[in-house]
């Protein structure tokens, strides 16, 4: 049994390490993870670059990968407590982004402002129990390849953008998203659809 599966197996031990980790009731990692134990774990490519005001509550327990020449704009939250967060190559996280794993982004993708893609929900159905404490539910974003997430948009968990797609200026996203489309309103829906044999963006 390894280390990680003797923890989980192990409540006591794993609050006690949890604990170690993250102070109780916060999100952020103690100090010590940030400076010492995240660098060794997180894998960084090469001229990647977190802006020093970016909120980075990623631990080492889960996955946290930003790949060569992409960036995390000022005033950022990312959080890989419940879910790996892993962002391609040659990708923009524009300012006052909120990404809440488990989240996938891939290469070439620009995210524009105040965009939050969490793929995090809080279970809500026992109304005998407040909605914090009962059990946190995770389903995976992927946005992929070459896509453009425009300002003030929300994409919800377990949601696929499509690769090379277009997701217009505050839309919540709450279904998939085919490739070579655009997305717009709330709830978001395809509007444009690229045809390959016109060689043109098309109305859905």
């Amino acid at each position: 049994m390894s280390l990680k599966e003797k923890i989980k197996s192990d409540p006591s031990l794993k609050k006690l390490v949890h604990w170690m980790l993250i102070p109780t009731g916060e999100a952020a990692p103690r100090l010590w993870v940030k400076w010492f134990v995240n660098p060794m774990v997180h894998k960084r490519g090469k001229g990647a670059k977190v802006r020093w005001r970016t909120r980075m509550d990623v631990l080492p327990f889960n996955r946290f990968e930003l790949g060569a020449k992409s960036t995390i704009e000022d005033f950022c939250t990312v959080n890989n407590g419940v879910g790996d967060v892993l962002i391609g190559s040659n990708s923009l996280v524009g300012m006052s982004n909120v990404i809440i794993g488990p989240v996938t982004i891939g290469n070439n993708v620009i995210m524009a402002q105040n965009i939050v893609a969490s793929g995090l929900n809080h279970e809500y159905r026992d109304v005998t129990m407040p909605i914090h404490e009962q059990k946190i539910i995770t389903a995976p974003i992927v946005i992929e390849d070459d896509c453009w997430i425009a300002a003030n948009s929300v994409i919800t968990a377990g949601v696929t953008i499509g690769k090379h797609s277009v997701v217009a200026g505050g839309a919540v996203v709450t279904k998939s998203i085919p490739p070579y489309s655009v997305a717009a309103g709330n709830p978001a829906k395809v509007i444009k659809r690229y045809d390959f044999d016109l060689k043109d963006w098309v109305k859905a």
